[in-house]
């Protein structure tokens, strides 16, 4: 019996949509992640981006646990000296929340060349259109 190794030119990629209402915060971006990365294929190797395309829409009613809305904050640095600057996710839920959904699934992303391109297949919009129809995607269960 023989290996089968993947190749680049051999991956075929899927799109999927998947609506974040109600949705816990952790939960969806484990599976999104998980999609990204393209774990759900019996071809998965590490060293390769053989996962397929998401599309996340409404963001903002995305749903999180606990005290976290106002304890939760993002940390950002400019490079200089105390360039700290913090960032409540109730503030981020009101001026960009896609980024909440983005910053929670690149976490879980390898922090290197391959997780920057995985990343990048991911699309997030706040409501619920988005211009991806003419992809057909498949609507992604996560329960």
């Amino acid at each position: 019996m023989k290996t089968y190794n993947v190749k680049a030119s051999e991956i075929e990629r899927e799109w999927w949509i998947v609506d974040a209402t109600g949705l816990t915060l952790g939960r969806l971006s484990t599976s999104i992640a998980q999609i990204l990365r393209g774990k759900h294929k019996p071809t998965f190797v590490p060293h390769l981006d053989s996962g397929d395309f998401v599309i996340v829409t409404n963001a903002e009613k995305v749903r999180v646990t606990g005290k976290k809305e106002e304890q939760k904050t993002y940390f950002r640095h400019s490079g200089y000296p105390g360039g700290a600057r913090f960032t409540k996710l109730s503030h981020l839920r009101k001026t960009h929340p896609e980024r909440i959904i983005e910053y929670a699934v690149k976490g879980m992303l390898p922090h290197n060349r391959l997780g920057r391109a995985q990343i990048k297949k991911m699309k997030v919009y706040a409501g619920d259109v988005h211009p991806h129809e003419a992809q057909q995607p498949k609507p992604l269960e996560i329960g």
